[in-house]
């Protein structure tokens, strides 16, 4: 944490912390598992344990929602990602996978439709020159977008988010509320965003609103230590 052993770098082995501090080699390997636990190294295979990269933090506010209707006015489109993080549109990339599927329970009530009806589900993974930054499962009503370029994942990615997705469909977005929970990740996210032990994820639970009407639900997991939430509630 002083950084007298610098991000990237491997700590001595354990015979060499056994001999520095005279413990036992059980002791030097809980020392570690306490380290990985609280994510402050992590270790490789056929590498030993280093101390992990500090992770650029990306801030996460509300106003990404208001600035996407001016995007869509002047026709400067963009991504919270290439703003936020500063990094040209060339370094972001997006993996992707669409498909067509009912709405189980869960997703209806946030919807406010029958279970059953048809979404189009998409799943995200946001690259940043190449690392994982975010995951996301976004579901619109199919009968919204069914057979519009929204619906073909060749436009993927698309600058100025589901504002600029909906708008040339008629549609323009009112309302957006999210709902914020941590939790340790699963494994498939641990593997897909490369999150080390100990460290949790924030998942983030988005409802887009036409109206009334919810047109998209998302679910989006961060890793914690690259994220910032910041929101500003205005009561005057």
């Amino acid at each position: 944490m002083s950084g007298v052993i610098p991000a990237g770098s491997l700590l001595p082995s354990e015979s060499a912390l056994m001999a520095e501090f005279s413990v036992a080699r059980g002791t030097v390997r809980e020392a570690l598992a306490l380290l990985r636990a609280e994510g402050l190294i992590a270790s490789a295979k056929g590498r030993g344990s280093y101390v992990r990269p500090v992770m650029p933090v990306r801030r996460l506010a509300s106003d990404r929602y208001r600035a996407e209707p001016e995007q869509v006015r002047s026709g400067e489109l963009s991504t919270s990602f290439t703003t936020d993080q500063q990094v040209p549109w060339s370094a972001y990339s997006l993996d992707k996978e669409f498909r067509e599927a009912p709405a189980v329970d869960a997703l209806a009530e946030l919807f406010g439709v029958t279970p059953g009806t048809m979404l189009l589900e998409r799943r995200f993974v946001f690259r940043t020159h190449g690392v994982p930054q975010q995951m996301s499962i976004s579901y619109l009503l199919l009968d919204m977008v069914a057979g519009t370029p929204v619906a073909d994942p060749a436009n993927e990615p698309w600058p100025g988010g589901n504002t600029s997705q909906l708008h040339p469909l008629g549609y323009t977005i009112t309302g957006v509320r999210e709902q914020v929970r941590a939790q340790m990740p699963i494994p498939d996210e641990a593997e897909t965003l490369r999150v080390p032990g100990g460290v949790p994820v924030v998942v983030i639970t988005r409802q887009t609103f036409v109206g009334d009407r919810a047109v998209e639900v998302a679910e989006i997991t961060i890793p914690a230590d690259r994220v910032s939430l910041d929101y500003m509630i205005d009561l005057t």
